[in-house]
């Protein structure tokens, strides 16, 4: 069973690391650049690997069962 994290924009986009931490899957910057390289996050259903990738409202992070809809 996956659990479903919402997270609001407050600005055009945030970054893969960011909304990582922002929804407290990474303890870091550290901790989430590592989940990242190790290509056990998804966004949009595909391995991304780079921290910065530009997350939209419409995008979807998942990792190991939890699942951030981004919404603006």
């Amino acid at each position: 069973m996956s659990e479903t994290i919402r997270f609001e924009l407050k600005g055009d986009y945030i970054t893969l690391g960011q909304v990582l931490k922002a929804v407290n899957i990474a303890e870091d910057g550290v901790d989430a650049k590592y989940m990242i390289q190790d290509g056990s996050v998804q966004v949009n259903g595909e391995v991304d690997t780079r921290r910065g990738r530009k997350l939209y409202a419409g995008d979807t992070v998942s990792h190991e069962g939890k699942e951030i809809h981004i919404i603006g």
